[in-house]
């Protein structure tokens, strides 16, 4: 029959699969989290779920974390994933009234690496806008717009097209966003976005526009109605295959290339934050680790005493 640990483990996983409807794949990835884990116990002397301590649970999670003689490394996703399992077989046992504590509760799963935002540098932003703009239709006067737009603001995607006609100001060179929580931001328009602004405006919306029944929407689609997000992730995906670009782009992608770039270019990290609408500096901060892995990379490249 086992230990009573391994009962109950066996208990806990036949509680998945009766009264949860675990899936086969789902129970035999928890299995196999849950031997380790007894393995775990079993090399402290602990056969009871009763005498597991939240050190013991910590302690497996480092062991994960770092490996083993008989296990490499996990990385965090897959440690936080194996945590589930213990977590999930804890907390069960306090439900179930066998232990009067949670002891799994309060470890908390590691946290996965911050990814860095991708940026394309500025000759892919070039050739990625010099792709859009061949031809003189509407379709390509409005992907032209849409990308000067996308860069020259660093707007996302949904504020971009949810722009009306009235959002742009020709005059004071600005648009007038609303970001995310309804809070407005007005942003400075730049002359290559101005001037593909002005061009779609005058020489492809009309076109488009006779096609609906009248919107305000500043970027329209052949039908004439306001152009979907979806439409303007089509956009760019078409533009950077006809510009053969490596790789897959967003419209995020130009985003995280218009704040890498002004950092880059000595921009104040605050107006930055501005310029994106981040509520907090934080999440700005993560583009100057981009602009700093690009230092190291070039370091590591140039510099005769790097290696």
């Amino acid at each position: 029959m086992g230990t009573l640990l391994e009962r109950s483990m066996r208990g806990w996983l036949d509680h998945l699969r009766v009264e949860r409807g675990a899936s086969p794949h789902t129970l035999r990835a928890y299995e196999r989290d849950l031997r380790r884990y007894a393995d775990h116990l079993a090399g402290r002397g602990i056969e009871d779920p009763g005498k597991v301590a939240e050190g013991d649970i910590s302690d497996f999670l480092a062991t994960l974390r770092e490996g083993d003689t008989d296990h490499a490394p996990l990385a965090a996703s897959s440690a936080a994933r194996t945590l589930v399992a213990v977590r999930g077989f804890h907390k069960f046992l306090t439900l179930e009234g066998d232990t009067p504590d949670d002891v799994a509760a309060a470890v908390p799963p590691p946290k996965p690496p911050q990814r860095l935002p991708k940026a394309i540098p500025l000759d892919q932003v070039e050739r990625l806008l010099a792709a859009a703009s061949v031809g003189d239709t509407p379709k390509s006067l409005r992907d032209r717009a849409l990308l000067e737009l996308l860069y020259g603001i660093g707007a996302r995607v949904t504020e971009a097209v949810s722009l009306d006609v009235d959002d742009i100001e020709f005059e004071s060179a600005t648009v007038r966003v609303l970001g995310k929580g309804g809070k407005e931001r007005v942003l400075p328009l730049g002359r290559y976005a101005a001037e593909a602004l002005s061009a779609y405006l005058t020489r492809a919306r009309p076109a488009l526009a006779t096609k609906g029944a009248g919107s305000a929407a500043l970027f329209l689609n052949q039908r004439g109605g306001r152009l979907s997000r979806q439409s303007a992730w089509n956009v760019i995906q078409e533009t950077a295959k006809r510009a053969d670009l490596p790789g897959h782009l967003s419209p995020h992608t130009l985003r995280h290339s218009f704040a890498t770039h002004l950092l880059d270019g000595g921009a104040d990290v605050r107006v930055v934050q501005e310029l994106l609408g981040h509520a907090s500096v934080t999440t700005t901060q993560i583009y100057t680790m981009v602009t700093v892995q690009q230092l190291r990379e070039v370091f590591a490249s140039s510099h005769p005493r790097a290696h």
